[in-house]
């Protein structure tokens, strides 16, 4: 019972210091994340901290897993309530750069940050899940002998989208242009 109460405040106290880095990167960028100013917020020492996580890039690791999750969660979504893989396409392609744009810090430690994570066969279950459904998404459009590769570049091309347009470097008024264009070249309408 004892062993069990000192587990779950660990799991809890592991939790608050991923959901305060988030917070924090959220408000005054990843710059700002330090074990020190963690520290400070969830009021524990910088020992306790290093209990949990080894640096920084363990602490983006553990944020980006919990993004790749809520990714996961909203590629779900929008392509199981789609009426055809069209849609699909359409809607996670969409959701995707909405999340990109929304969710600006979370998106850099997932994917522009250093971290400690492993794509492929290696991968945490997050990360797997992400990809399977972007793989999902764009199966219908996909050469059928190989899903994976189609999946990388589409995903890659959303990637680019999603960075550029977030850098300020494309024009902010072209954005369902471009969308479409990449649609086109999915679908082999382009």
């Amino acid at each position: 019972m004892i062993q069990t109460r000192k587990e779950r405040e660990r799991a809890e106290r592991h939790q608050r210091i991923i959901d305060s880095a988030r917070e924090l990167a959220e408000t005054q960028g990843w710059d700002a994340v330090t074990v020190r100013k963690l520290a400070e917020r969830i009021e524990y020492s910088q020992p306790v901290l290093y209990s949990h996580f080894a640096g920084k890039d363990a602490i983006v690791s553990a944020v980006a897993e919990v993004g790749c999750a809520e990714l996961a969660a909203v590629a779900r979504e929008l392509r199981s309530e789609a009426d055809d893989p069209e849609a699909a396409l359409r809607a996670v392609a969409e959701g995707y750069l909405a999340f990109a744009r929304d969710s600006a810090a979370l998106y850099d430690a997932m994917f522009l940050m250093r971290t400690e994570l492993k794509f492929g066969p290696d991968a945490p279950q997050a990360l797997k899940d992400a990809f399977t459904e972007l793989a999902l998404t764009f199966a219908p459009f996909a050469p059928p002998d190989d899903v994976e590769t189609f999946t990388e570049v589409g995903w890659s091309m959303l990637h680019g989208l999603a960075t550029l347009d977030r850098g300020g470097r494309l024009r902010p008024d072209f954005r369902a242009q471009r969308l479409e264009i990449l649609l086109g070249l999915w679908t082999g309408r382009a």
